[in-house]
């Protein structure tokens, strides 16, 4: 329990403040929230502890301690605001006390957004997904044959970004004619932002032979806490917006979502510590195949609403999957 203590200790301190701010109920709200924040994004610990693990153990704190406050406050409470005063032209205070004085109509105006955070979103995490299809190094493949023959397609060049952007020119052609160039614009910046990020995380791992091995792990480190924050933020897109559904107080939903992102941060350090990646082999596979799927209902919500069930019900099953298949694998190949 020692990795989830500063998770509780967060809780209770969420939960009194949504006390003060909105009694009981609003306590109860914000638990609510935190517990389907940590229902919808466990593939995104799973992926996560699959970086976290390369990055030494000072850095692993600062995406437990500096990480939960960008996530918390940055990308649930910051950003949304942010996305609706460029969607609207209203300055960012004026928004952000849209936010606290009439939440009805910020949520309208986050809704009316939708179209451009989930292009961006399920355009990056889209890459993600097949950055990890289509890496012909990997050894160990979950659907065997098939999975094996998408990986060898990673010989040809740039095919990750090829296939996204095929994919964004032929889903934006169901959108209304108005908002397909803030879809394609938006898709493309996700694109954009997962290559400039692998990148540099590529070019830190290339340095000169010269340079101490411990200068070129902290490098790593900063980009690789960099690209976990983006990641986080393409997960949490969908969270903000399907909580105005449940409350449109957006303290209530700022303490609620940072309850269940500490639990994720958390969930994510205790993967790394107990090694339960090493144990459970195919349960990366499951958590990609996930978001390779969340990315898609992302793409698809641009036009048709998708419930948050069934969001978090595919990346459920995905995982189940892969944690059972892992169990069968281990008992085939354990040594006796």
């Amino acid at each position: 329990m020692q990795h989830f203590r500063l998770s509780f200790i967060v809780t209770a301190i969420c939960l009194a403040i949504a006390v003060y701010w909105g009694g009981i109920m609003g306590a109860f709200i914000a638990l609510i929230l935190g517990v389907l924040e940590v229902s919808l994004s466990f593939d995104n610990a799973v992926v996560n502890a699959s970086i976290l693990k390369r990055m030494d153990a000072r850095w692993q704190q600062y995406f437990l301690t500096w990480g939960i406050l960008i996530a918390v406050f940055g990308m649930r409470l910051l950003f949304p605001i942010l996305i609706v005063a460029v969607a609207t032209g209203i300055d960012f205070y004026g928004v952000a006390n849209m936010a606290l004085h009439d939440p009805n109509t910020y949520s309208q105006h986050l809704n009316e957004s939708h179209v451009q955070i989930a292009a961006f979103g399920g355009m990056f995490l889209l890459m993600v997904f097949f950055s990890f299809i289509f890496d012909e190094g990997r050894e160990l493949h979950w659907l065997g044959y098939l999975e094996k023959k998408l990986a060898s397609f990673g010989k040809l060049e740039s095919i990750e970004i090829i296939l996204a952007l095929g994919l964004l020119l032929i889903s934006q052609n169901w959108l209304p004619e108005a908002i397909r160039l803030d879809a394609l614009v938006a898709g493309v910046a996700g694109v954009i932002l997962f290559v400039i990020v692998d990148s540099l995380s590529t070019l830190f791992e290339d340095e000169e032979e010269g340079e101490e091995v411990s200068e070129i792990i902290k490098k790593g480190s900063v980009m690789s806490f960099l690209y976990l924050e983006v990641l986080d933020a393409s997960f949490s897109f969908d969270g903000v917006i399907g909580a105005f559904a449940i409350t449109q107080d957006v303290i209530i939903i700022m303490l609620g979502l940072a309850i269940g992102a500490m639990f994720v941060r958390s969930l994510t350090v205790y993967l790394v510590r107990k090694g339960t990646l090493d144990e459970y082999v195919f349960l990366e596979h499951g958590a990609h195949y996930a978001i390779g799927s969340l990315a898609g209902i992302m793409l698809v919500s641009m036009t048709h609403h998708i419930s948050e069930i069934i969001t978090g019900s595919v990346g459920a099953v995905l995982i189940g999957l892969s944690v059972l298949s892992s169990i069968i694998y281990k008992r085939k190949h354990v040594d006796y």
